[in-house]
């Protein structure tokens, strides 16, 4: 097992890891990724969104996709985890702690101050988390926008910035 940097030819794979982590989450009818949004979002003429593979015998078996961030108080750019999944037959191999360490070293390398994620408070994978050394933020509380209320607000914004 060996961790690289995604290639157009895994999107495929990769998409899938994505629904299978949705199912997982016990989501799946909000997941509604294609495999030519990813391409795009990772391989396109300004990627923001990046992605690690773990991959055995040349197939990916886990991904950690990621963005940056930016913290005014750092003053420097971090990691977000977005996803972090390793397909069930490979987990316990260290896949999962293999790509949290790559991404730990990209943030060492890079100067970056933080790599953060937010897991679901149910996941048997906060245990792994903790091992990690991670912890649970509980003083800041995520909020998310989106759907009727994000349309809303958006329509707003005209009457507001005329």
């Amino acid at each position: 097992m060996h961790i690289r940097l995604a290639r157009p030819t895994d999107v495929p794979a990769l998409v899938a890891m994505v629904y299978e982590l949705a199912e997982f989450e016990r989501a799946r009818d909000e997941c509604h990724l294609d495999e030519e949004q990813l391409t795009a979002a990772l391989f396109g003429p300004s990627p923001a969104v990046f992605c690690h593979v773990a991959v055995e015998d040349d197939a990916p078996i886990g991904m950690a996709l990621w963005f940056l961030t930016y913290s005014t108080w750092e003053g420097v750019h971090g990691i977000y985890l977005e996803d972090l999944y390793v397909r069930p037959p490979a987990r316990g191999t260290g896949a999962g702690k293999a790509l949290v360490a790559t991404l730990a070293a990209v943030c060492v390398e890079r100067g970056y101050k933080r790599l953060e994620w937010a897991v679901l408070d149910w996941n048997p994978a906060r245990a792994f988390y903790d091992a990690l050394g991670a912890g649970p933020k509980s003083d800041w509380v995520p909020y998310r926008l989106s759907g009727a209320p994000l349309a809303a607000l958006a329509a707003s914004s005209r009457a507001l910035t005329s």
